[in-house]
């Protein structure tokens, strides 16, 4: 079973320029770049599919990318 994962990414779209870094450093190929408004930037498509390793927001030179927490579920 795979380690449970604790924080997904966050991109803002005001601060991400399109270069691809996150999009080549991550490793499941989660992120991908996407073109909206002739404007490339970089998206989670596939939020499932995510280890939440932080590896894109790391790299992202812009600090464009933040890892946030996942919601916890309250115990019944």
């Amino acid at each position: 079973m795979p380690p449970e994962r604790k924080a997904l990414p966050v991109i803002d779209p005001a601060r991400c320029t399109g270069c691809g870094w996150c999009v080549g450093v991550c490793a499941p190929h989660v992120l991908s770049l996407e073109v909206k408004a002739w404007r490339k930037t970089s998206t989670l498509h596939d939020e499932a599919g995510c280890t939440g390793c932080a590896k894109c927001a790391v790299t992202c030179p812009f600090g464009a990318i933040t890892m946030q927490r996942e919601a916890t579920p309250t115990p019944r």
